[in-house]
Order: C-alpha cells, then structure tokens, then sequence
C-alpha cells in the first residue's frame, strides 16, 4: 500500500472520531431519550402493593402488568429495523420518545384498562429505542463504541434506579399516590420528544448508515445470534424479576415498604458504574469470557445471599445483584456491535435478540409471581433464578468468543 494511500486511512479514521466527539448534541439527545428506557417501568416495583390493593388484583395479574413492556419488546422488535429505514432513524426516535409520553399519561389516568393500554404504548415505543440505539452509536460515533455504550446504559439504569427509589416517597409522604407518582416522569419524556423532534427536522445523516446497507442471510439460522438471543433473554428475565419482586420479597422478611423500593434503588444504582465500566472494557477485548464468567460469580452469590442470608446480608445481596445484572445487561448491548459486521446487521442482530429474548424474559416476572401464589414463599421461585444464570453461563461463553454472526 502506497505512503498516500495509508495517509488518506489515517486521515479518515481521524475524521471520524473528530466526528464522534464533535456530535454532542447527538449525544445529549441519545442520552435524555436512554433516560426514559427503563423508569417507566422500574418504578412500578415500588408501588405494586399499592397498585395490588387500589385496583384489588392478584399477584399473578400484578406480574402481568410488570411483564406487558417485556411482550411489547417482543413483538415489535423484529419491526424497528424496517421502520427505521422507511421513515428514518430520528424521526421514528422522535415518535418513540412522544409515544411514551402518551403512555406514561395514558397508565396513570383510570384502572386496570387504561393502566395496561399505557404500559402497552410505552411498551412499544421503548421496544423501538432498544432496538435501534445500537445501530445509532454504531453509524453516528464508530470509533468510541464502548464508550457511548456506557454513556446511554448508565443513563437508562440511573433514572431506572431514581424511579424505585423516589416511587414510594412521591406517593405516600408527598401524596400524589401511586398514579401521580408515576406520571411524574411524563416530564422528562416530553423533553426527550422535543429534542428528537428538534433532530428529526434536521434530517441527520444517521439513517442513512442504516437504510443503505444491503441485506445480509438471515440470522435466525445462525448458532451466535441465538446464543446472543438467550444470553439477552435470560439475563433480562433476572432483572426485571428482581426489579417487579425484590421489595415484595423484603417485605415479607420484614423490611417496610419505602426501604425495600430503596434497596430497589440501591440495587440499581449499583448497576451504573459496571454500566459504563464494561463496554469500555469489552470493546477492547478481542474474547469475552471472562466478563461473563465474572457476572456468573456476582449473580450466583446475590442470589444465595437473598435466600439464606440475614436481612443486613439480604441488603448487601442486592448490591451484588445489581452489579451483575449490570454487567450482564450491558455486555448484551455491546453483544449487538461487536458481533455485527455493519450497521444493518447490527440492527437486526438486536431486533432478533430483543424479539425472542424479551418475550423469554417477559416469562419471569408472570412464572414468578404464579410460584408464590402456589407455594406461599419466595425460596422456590429464586431458586429456580439460580437454574437460569446457569444457561446465562453457557450462552454468554458462546456469544463472548471473536467471531461475528456473518
């Protein structure tokens, strides 16, 4: 290769992450729209003794309720892809955001209908931002793909976290009960649907690293992209089992109600600097495995720790649940550039694993809530938890090997 040649390389390569460092409105705007990925949700787990006793349902229907954003994931992901390259990256980001400001309002307004319409509509609108935000960092910042990773997971998970704790407080000690203490977070859902569409009128590049890449094979006959699959289905199944029952469960061994949704919190918050930490350093391994053999140790251990442990051991367990559901969750992301040969595929690739892999998880938190109605304990439904890190284990170990899915 030419002296010129390798110095148009360079020079390029340089653009580009003069580009990604230059684009922070972008940045700003991807990580105030991250921020309502997860809060909608999260702060429900604090408040569903309230909501239980309000509307006079069952556990198993409380788990139904926790599980609906769960199947909206599943059954629009596969359809984010698509949609993105017919209207545009950004302007779909922009119906997103605006969607779940329609739902977060929607959920708080009546009963047990308008509670699952709403949760429904945020449902469907969160289930397009996870799909394609991957596919966004991949195009707009290609030279800093873990960093930016980090930037956006340590949002979703730090308003997630915010949401379980403030859930109870808001309600009861600032009396706006449990349905003004969810729609507070319409607020910044609004804000995030001004911002993408300020963006959507600007017609970003963005979409067009999407729209023009060709079709590669399909990916669902590919052993790695289902590994990748189950890996994010399962370890999303822990999450959002412990994020709906964990203060259920602390209840029950005596903790009151504003503590357990604070030791939600506290879980959650732990779940931040993992988030940041482990693309970064994903990024820069060429293998994987040993990150997952690591989230295997924490979540194996805060798990036992919940069910043999003290309450003060019970507290510390859940700090290291928070750490490994972190690392696992944020790993998963990185899963979807990594393992992708080009934007498209990435798309895809994350529309596949959220698909299969959110209508698996959406089977937790509903199974969960059924085993204690049958058995009136929570030692069978977290041990049969300590079943699924197990295949969390085998699959990661697939998808952490130097290979992609073409």
């Amino acid at each position: 290769m030419s002296t010129t040649a390798q110095q148009a390389i360079a020079h390029k390569k340089l653009e580009q992450q003069k580009a990604s460092w230059l684009n922070w409105p972008l940045l700003i705007s991807l990580i105030i729209l991250a921020a309502n990925m997860r809060a909608p949700i999260t702060g429900v787990g604090s408040l569903i003794g309230d909501i239980k006793g309000d509307l006079s349902i069952s556990n198993g229907l409380a788990g139904v309720i926790t599980a609906m954003p769960l199947i909206a994931f599943a059954l629009l992901s596969p359809f984010a892809p698509k949609l993105s390259q017919r209207f545009g990256l950004e302007r779909v980001l922009a119906l997103s955001a605006l969607t779940i400001t329609v739902g977060i309002i929607v959920r708080s307004l009546g009963g047990v209908f308008l509670l699952m319409l709403g949760t429904i509509l945020f449902g469907m609108a969160i289930a397009v931002c996870n799909v394609l935000l991957p596919s966004l960092v991949k195009t707009a910042f290609p030279s800093q793909l873990g960093l930016v990773t980090g930037f956006y997971t340590v949002a979703m998970n730090l308003c997630g976290a915010l949401a379980s704790g403030v859930s109870v407080p808001l309600a009861h000690s600032i009396g706006l009960g449990w349905r003004g203490s969810l729609m507070i977070w319409a607020v910044l859902a609004g804000t995030a649907t001004i911002l993408w569409l300020l963006r959507s009128k600007e017609a970003a590049g963005a979409q067009a690293g999407i729209s023009a890449m060709k079709k590669g094979k399909s990916l669902w006959r590919n052993k790695l992209a289902w590994s990748i699959t189950l890996y994010m289905g399962l370890q999303s199944m822990v999450f959002y089992v412990i994020a709906a029952w964990l203060p259920e469960i602390l209840q029950e061994r005596g903790i009151g109600a504003e503590q357990a949704g604070w030791m939600l919190s506290f879980m959650q918050f732990a779940i931040m600097p993992v988030t940041f930490i482990v693309p970064i350093i994903a990024g820069k391994l060429k293998d994987q495995r040993g990150i997952v053999g690591i989230i295997f140790v924490l979540l194996l251990g805060g798990l036992i720790g919940l069910i043999y442990g003290s309450n003060t051991i019970a507290s510390f367990s859940t700090i290291i649940l928070g750490i490994g559901s972190g690392a696992a969750f944020s790993l998963a992301m990185m899963f979807f550039t990594l393992r992708s040969n080009h934007v498209q595929e990435a798309a895809e690739l994350s529309g596949m694993a959220q698909s299969v892999g959110y209508m698996l998880a959406a089977l937790g938190p509903i199974a969960f809530g059924v085993l204690h109605d049958i058995t009136h304990s929570w030692t069978t439904p977290l041990y049969t938890l300590i079943v699924v890190i197990v295949f969390i284990l085998s699959f990661g170990l697939i998808a952490a090997k130097n290979r992609t899915v073409q």
